[in-house]
């Protein structure tokens, strides 16, 4: 029933993503929503594909379960997301800085708040993940 569900989100995402790129063409919504349709209509095609081939090809699927469970994937994929978060807090930090010497407030200021949003999120996480380990 779940990859049911996940093969029908798939096909809504190229059905919402053909709509927008109509829209455009049709030029009742801008090339960004456009674009954001073509970007759905691959991601929706591109995952039918893996799903399709995850319950037809059992090496695919043996090696999509060992990838996706094996416990050395799962920690250098937390690993990685890790590194992930404190690229985007130091980068939003010097961007923070770069906005304000340039004179850019409200970038500067938007680059802030996406520091604050994220240290926020770590410490709901965490907090979070300490009373459930």
């Amino acid at each position: 029933m779940k990859n049911d569900r996940r093969m029908i989100a798939y096909i809504i995402y190229i059905i919402f993503g053909a709509v927008l790129m109509v829209l455009g063409m049709l030029e009742v919504v801008d090339s960004f929503w456009s674009g954001m349709g073509g970007a759905l209509i691959a991601v929706g095609v591109i995952r039918l594909v893996q799903y399709f081939r995850f319950h037809h090809d059992e090496t695919y699927r043996e090696k999509m379960e060992i990838e996706t469970k094996d416990e050395r994937n799962r920690f250098i994929q937390n690993k990685a997301w890790a590194w992930a978060g404190y690229l985007f807090v130091l980068t939003a930090a010097v961007c923070t800085i770069a906005f304000k010497l340039l004179g850019q407030d409200l970038l500067s200021m938007a680059s802030a708040f996406a520091i604050c949003f994220m240290m926020l999120a770590y410490w709901i996480c965490w907090m979070v993940l300490r009373r459930k380990y």
